[in-house]
């Protein structure tokens, strides 16, 4: 089974930065590839970004584009998306994701996920 556990979460002012990690065991690195998701309260699960093993093509919201990256530390097992010129809206519990199968959508086909950490923005 895969084991993901997300860190780096807190508390920072709006135009700030944060790096969220993603320590992963298990067969995490055989799924078809990994993310991140986020929930605010009251609203659905938002797709954030994400990255494919095999093509290494890196994908994103269009809310997020330009500011948040995604990579990975293949020595580590760790995922990461640095999250720069944060905005209230940015507020979230976000997770990270595994992707256990395709046909539907990134959000769709995640099958594994963290426990979450929170990011909270303020204005």
């Amino acid at each position: 089974q895969v084991q993901l556990v997300e860190s780096g979460g807190g508390l920072v002012q709006a135009g700030g930065s944060l790096r969220l990690s993603c320590a992963a065991s298990g067969r995490t690195f055989s799924s078809y590839g990994m993310g991140w998701i986020r929930q605010a309260p009251g609203k659905e699960r938002e797709f954030v970004a994400a990255i494919n093993w095999s093509s290494g093509n890196k994908y994103y919201a269009d809310s997020v584009k330009g500011r948040f990256t995604i990579s990975r530390d293949n020595a580590k097992n760790t995922v990461y998306l640095q999250m720069n010129s944060l905005k209230p809206e940015d507020t979230a519990v976000y997770y990270c994701a595994a992707r256990t199968k395709t046909g539907g959508s990134w959000l769709s086909d995640f099958g594994s996920w963290g426990q979450g950490t929170q990011v909270t923005v303020s204005s």
